[in-house]
């Protein structure tokens, strides 16, 4: 690699992915690679990252990782195929999408019949007032004759954009695509009936650019040729889930006329290749709250040479059109019941409303709940700690595919305060108890709390001998407060939203958690860390991932699409920076509840 360059960079230019949530500015101690061959003195940071004897075993952060000479290095394998929510809440739509198919048998032309191809097509169809594009135009004198008159036409909304010879009115496609910041969810729908034929999901190939949108909003600023390879590595990942559905479901691509998209702002920004700047410094605005309908190549895929691309819209810098398509899916304009629609991530989105008066906020909540900033925190992938549970005394901890342990992921994390605090060894300030008092509450479990490089630490898994804490699995001091500024932020959100409605917790009917971690969230563990509102458990429900319901139904109808866009005008945004008592709030939201 080129002179002071990191391993980070010079891997990512190469093509290979290394882990990281900080976008490569040694933040969050997630790119661990190994050197093999070549001497790399270890940087200040390392020594926070790993033990002495995995530094002695060539082990560094690959955005430290800078030398002068060739070396050989190992990255480890990057999970990019996180668990992930790929269904969720939705409503029952009248089928009727904007694409349209129509076969017919024409006459053929003669000297008393000079009717032009167009006229010709357009005249056996009565039920759809036409327009045509000139692509169609070109292909229609060959097809026609080559199908001895015998062809479908290929319609979105009133425009012919496609002749094919034979009857192929049964192959009628789209997909509806999910774009997260973290996670890809692509759907292929058969839009003659409305059945899902595949869902993939996938890590968001922006990932080495950093966790958050700020990180690859500042990316931009940085680097001029930032937002290119941004936008590229976009359309890469909807490429290949792409690619990944149409085989899976044997359609071809080809078939495929129309997709929908939600992201949030910044995501869609990039991938149009809109400069997000803006998005990321006050006042927060966004290029338009509205994208036209574009070709499909504009976001990278190969499908009909026609096919076109619905982007839903945004409420704002912070509120997506992934929060659009969870609010449509979810009939947030339409439900009577007063319900809180949360969707958890590092920037979550809240929504309140009753069916007539809608609230919406964001809430910087940071990567808590990624476990990105937590010290054994990994992705939701096989052998993450998924769900921790207190039975007869003892801890039982459940992991992703039942594997072996390697980390904590979100709802683990979640899980584990929950129980610390019901147990009495977490205190109600976030604090772990003293040896003593830990004593007296569980003989048990208190032998888990140690002393950890000058760190109290609560040990879930010891995969090593019991009592070694070079190799284990823990729960840290500072893990506890980065969950506790999380779900403070995101408290303070659903609050003021109370407050503005005039309503109290006990009023709320329905909570509703979106997202990929919404739905693997334990209710009563959301509860018991002052997450949500303290209500029935059974109130509470994981609503899945709504953004791609949404995104489904705006290619299955058309009316829907509309309904999305009226979203716009019907819910309000409450901006949390603005509100003067928003700090102090937060500080009253900090500690669990009693």
């Amino acid at each position: 690699m080129p002179t002071g360059v990191s391993a980070f960079d010079a891997a990512s230019w190469n093509g290979i992915a290394i882990d990281s949530t900080c976008g490569g500015y040694g933040t969050c101690k997630k790119c661990k690679i190994q050197i093999t061959n070549g001497d790399v003195p270890p940087a200040k940071l390392d020594s926070r990252a790993f033990t002495q004897k995995e530094i002695a075993d060539g082990w560094r952060l690959a955005c430290l990782v800078r030398t002068t000479s060739d070396i050989s290095l190992k990255v480890p394998p990057l999970t990019t195929r996180p668990k992930a929510a790929t269904v969720g809440v939705g409503r029952q739509v009248i089928l009727r999408p904007a694409v349209q198919k129509r076969y017919v048998e024409l006459s053929e032309p003669s000297l008393h019949d000079q009717r032009t191809d167009v006229v010709r097509v357009l005249d056996a169809i009565d039920d759809i007032e036409a327009t045509f594009t000139l692509s169609a135009i070109r292909a229609l004198p060959t097809i026609l004759r080559a199908s001895h008159f015998k062809v479908t036409a290929v319609f979105i909304d009133q425009e012919l954009i496609g002749i094919e010879a034979g009857d192929t009115s049964s192959f009628r496609y789209g997909i509806a695509y999910d774009l997260g910041t973290t996670t890809v969810v692509a759907t292929l729908l058969d839009l003659n009936s409305g059945t899902p034929l595949s869902v993939k999901s996938m890590l968001n190939k922006q990932q080495p650019f950093g966790a958050d949108v700020i990180t690859r909003i500042s990316a931009t600023m940085l680097d001029p040729t930032a937002l290119g390879r941004l936008r590229g590595l976009a359309q890469d990942t909807l490429a290949e889930l792409t690619r990944e559905v149409c085989e899976e479901a044997d359609i071809n691509p080809l078939h495929v006329y129309e997709v929908a998209l939600a992201g949030n702002a910044t995501m869609v920004q990039l991938l149009l290749g809109v400069d997000p700047e803006p998005l990321g410094v006050a006042p927060f605005i966004m290029a338009s709250a509205q994208f036209p309908d574009v070709a499909a190549t504009e976001l990278g895929l190969q499908l009909h040479p026609q096919a076109k691309a619905i982007i839903l819209p945004s409420l704002g810098a912070y509120v997506g059109g992934d929060i659009i398509a969870g609010a449509l899916a979810s009939g947030m304009d339409r439900d009577k019941r007063l319900r809180l629609f949360i969707d958890v991530g590092t920037n979550c989105e809240i929504i309140l409303g009753d069916g007539t008066k809608i609230l919406a906020t964001a809430a910087p909540a940071g990567p808590a709940f990624e476990a990105a900033s937590i010290k054994c925190g990994v992705r939701a992938a096989s052998g993450a700690i998924e769900t921790v549970k207190i039975v007869e005394g003892e801890l039982v901890i459940g992991t992703i595919e039942d594997s072996v342990a390697i980390g904590i992921c979100g709802s683990g994390l979640v899980d584990a305060c929950a129980v610390l605090v019901q147990m009495g060894l977490l205190d109600h300030s976030g604090r772990f108890v003293s040896d003593d008092i830990a004593a007296t509450i569980s003989p048990t479990l208190a032998s888990r709390l140690c002393e950890r490089e000058g760190e109290r630490v609560f040990v879930l898994v010891w995969n090593g001998e019991i009592g070694n804490l070079t190799d284990c699995i823990f729960l840290t001091q500072r893990d506890v407060r980065e969950l506790q500024f999380a779900k403070a932020a995101i408290a303070t959100g659903w609050a003021l939203l109370l407050e503005e409605f005039d309503v109290e917790e006990r009023d709320i009917q329905q909570v509703l958690l979106a997202g990929s971690f919404g739905s693997y969230l334990s209710p009563s563990s959301a509860i018991k860390i002052g997450l949500v509102p303290k209500i029935s458990v059974m109130r509470i429900v994981s609503a899945g991932n709504v953004a791609g319901e949404g995104a489904k139904m705006v290619l299955l109808s058309a009316q829907e699409r509309h309904g999305a866009t009226a979203l716009l005008d019907e819910i309000d945004y409450v901006e949390l920076s603005d509100r003067a008592d928003f700090n102090d709030k937060f500080v009253e939201r900090l500690s669990f509840p009693k």
